[in-house]
């Protein structure tokens, strides 16, 4: 380890008075929204450098960690072509390409295969490139497409005549990075952001031909809760606007047949609902928790839009099953439930009610659907992976129910599934609830005698449930005989709705302490050696890290902290920065003294302490548009003068990348390389 000091940040104390209580924050100079003040940029560059020093030593095992995850991946690497129009499209991996090539057939099989963008020439000339949203109009001639070369999540949609491989002169700046096409092939809708908050906020309508100054507003969203999105009905008929809060949400309806229609209410927004919808033929289908705590599906004819009086059940409300997705078929309904934490799908002839729920073989897994984009699809696409099963594509027969595998995740190398093993168990919490736990493990190397090392993983908000599933760079962990254990602690909805409810705004604490109590249990059933136990947590989940590490920093040998989420309260306080508005109903409103003072209970910031910390890495990005840098760089500043011990910390920022980290396929690798090759050294050295 290199012999030299970690950077010093100054202080400059800024004091923030509300309700009646006083914050000091000596490290508030660190925030610039212009990420151009020179000695911000000097001390980030000073963090880096102290990171490179304090790793130098574990750059050949970075690499070699690196090669092990790049060479089990399969460098030509296709996604399996899904139908929309009379194409089928797909996403082709090359060679040594960091970015995809998007192409288009006539049939599966790739029969009059054209290219519709090479991302890797896009990308030359960029240290950061995505592009997104691709979309074909209608008829198939024109191609949609939005760029971003910052990483903060602002796009450019860009306008491609196919058969001629050439630019339209159109542009629409500020945009989320996709448009929805209007019938008549020239019509496009698009929402643009506020260029402060980042929040999407305006639908406009865009005449192609036309300049981006004439475009119509539609639609404005006045409250700052809400998100803003757009998309088509499978049927083509109809724009939908979706209005999405934490504890709310809405759609308006827009006649894709009629250029100059304007959007109309489905029903009127109501506190505390939340729906969707799909329509089939005169019928739409939605989606509700509406006297439904784990959400019903339900129905109503067009002809009775906006009168919630008039729904039908089709699936009842179960308050023990979750409610999680559904498709619309010509003559059939598929829907996907969650009971006990495990998800399963059942497809169900409408016209006679004979149905029958699919069946697969791993005890956990992840379970998504996907590319159903056609009405009149004979099949279900469906995609499945466990900790064991790398991931699978199916079609699935809507009448024979067959599966058919179109294709699996080859893993190079000698990789064979028979070499590992999961569990699915059950921790007691402190207060009686069970927390879900999911757990693999090679088997010639696990014991379960307390002495493996445990990388332990979680989120925990937002409702998100981070199901099971294969990875290829999870494998280099195996391979040294680490158990890995993803909590499915409360803030998810791996139990439902409730387990959701009982980890936000006043009952955040769950969260934390169901981590906590899933590590102590761990390691006293032997899955771990609880002085070898390692957690990562990204965003939220870096919100968790900062939160375990002041409550319980003895546990864990070492935490990775990626674009953590760690001062709560005074982003919370700040209506300008991107996504604060949108998380009152998620964290609370700090306004609000109850909040406040809860949330000044778990602040990871606002909580750090004279305490011994756990060897720490902490990684973001310049440009994140979510977590922004500062957060983390005050946070680091805040550990380096609080903290007692000798213990690493080392905080790396990408001045290329934003939320997302790196662009590029393989570029990303070395974060995880970076991550684990960490947590390896720390464990060599006892």
């Amino acid at each position: 380890m290199a012999n030299i000091n970690a950077p010093v940040a100054k202080k400059v104390p800024h004091e923030m008075v509300i309700h009646n209580h006083t914050r000091v924050d000596d490290y508030y100079w660190m925030r610039d929204d212009s990420r151009t003040n020179p000695e911000i940029l000097a001390h980030l560059a000073a963090e880096n450098d102290y990171t490179t020093a304090q790793l130098k030593h574990t750059e050949a095992m970075q690499e070699q960690i690196f090669e092990e995850i790049k060479s089990r991946i399969e460098k030509d690497d296709n996604s399996v072509p899904t139908r929309e129009g009379d194409f089928y499209y797909s996403r082709q991996m090359q060679g040594e390409n960091e970015y995809p090539i998007y192409v288009r057939s006539t049939d599966f099989n790739g029969t009059n295969l054209e290219v519709l963008l090479d991302v890797n020439e896009l990308a030359k000339a960029h240290d950061y490139y995505d592009a997104r949203g691709l979309s074909a109009s209608p008829d198939g001639k024109l191609l949609a497409y939005g760029e971003d070369t910052v990483s903060r999540r602002i796009y450019t949609m860009l306008f491609k005549d196919i058969a001629g491989n050439t630019l339209l002169a159109d542009k629409l700046e500020g945009t989320n990075g996709s448009v929805v096409w209007g019938n008549d092939n020239k019509t496009v809708y698009y929402i643009k952001k506020d260029p402060q908050t980042l929040l999407g906020y305006q639908v406009f309508r865009h005449t192609l031909g036309t300049s981006q100054a004439d475009d119509e507003m539609i639609y404005e969203e006045s409250n700052k809760s809400y998100y803003t999105s757009i998309s088509k009905s499978k049927d083509g008929s109809s724009v939908f606007i979706w209005h999405s809060s934490t504890e709310a949400s809405g759609v308006s309806v827009i006649d894709a047949n009629n250029a100059k229609a304007m959007p109309k209410k489905f029903i009127e927004r109501e506190e505390g609902h939340e729906y969707s919808v799909s329509k089939l033929n005169d019928w739409y289908y939605i989606s509700t928790n509406w006297q439904a705590t784990n959400f019903r599906l339900m129905k109503v004819n067009t002809k009775h839009l906006g009168d919630k009086t008039k729904w039908q059940d089709v699936i009842p409300a179960n308050d023990a099953v979750k409610l999680e997705n559904y498709e619309l078929f010509t003559d059939h309904l598929v829907y996907q439930q969650r009971e006990n934490g495990i998800s399963r799908v059942t497809i169900q002839q409408i016209s006679t009610g004979k149905e029958q729920q699919l069946s697969f073989n791993d005890t956990a897994y992840s379970l998504n659907l996907y590319g159903n984009n056609e009405i009149d699809n004979k099949a279900l696409r469906l995609y499945y992976a466990s900790f064991t099963t790398p991931g699978t594509h199916y079609d699935v027969d809507l009448n024979s129910f067959n599966k058919t595998e179109l294709k699996q995740t080859k893993v190079l190398g000698d990789f064979d599934s028979n070499n590992y093993a999961s569990e699915r168990i059950f921790v007691k919490a402190r207060d009686g609830k069970q927390v879900p736990v999911s757990l693999v493990y090679r088997k010639d190397k696990f014991k379960k005698d307390g002495t493996n090392p445990l990388y332990q993983y979680a989120y925990g908000s937002y409702g998100t449930t981070i199901d099971p599933y294969f990875s290829v760079s999870r494998l280099s962990l195996l391979d040294r005989g680490f158990v890995y254990a993803i909590a499915h602690i409360r803030g998810s909805e791996m139990l439902g709705r409730p387990w959701y409810e009982d980890g936000k705004k006043l009952t955040k604490m769950n969260t934390f302490t169901d981590f906590i109590d899933v590590t102590k249990d761990l390691t006293a059933q032997g899955y771990g050696d609880k002085d070898k136990v390692f957690a990562a947590g990204g965003s939220a989940g870096g919100l968790l890290m900062g939160a375990i590490i002041n409550i319980s920093p003895e546990l864990y040998k070492g935490i990775a902290a990626a674009v953590p989420f760690v001062d709560v309260v005074t982003t919370m306080l700040d209506e300008s920065i991107p996504l604060t508005t949108n998380e009152f109903k998620e964290w609370g409103n700090p306004t609000d003294k109850v909040y406040y003072d809860y949330m000044m209970t778990y602040s990871p910031y606002d909580q750090v302490k004279a305490q011994n910390y756990p060897n720490i890495l902490v990684t973001t990005g310049l440009h994140d548009s979510q977590v922004q840098y500062f957060e983390p760089m005050k946070w680091v500043a805040k550990l380096r003068d609080y903290k007692t011990d000798d213990n690493l910390l080392v905080f790396k920022t990408d001045m290329e990348a934003g939320h997302g980290g790196a662009s590029g396929r393989f570029k990303r690798i070395h974060n995880t390389a970076l991550e684990y090759s960490f947590f390896i050294d720390l464990l060599n050295k006892g």
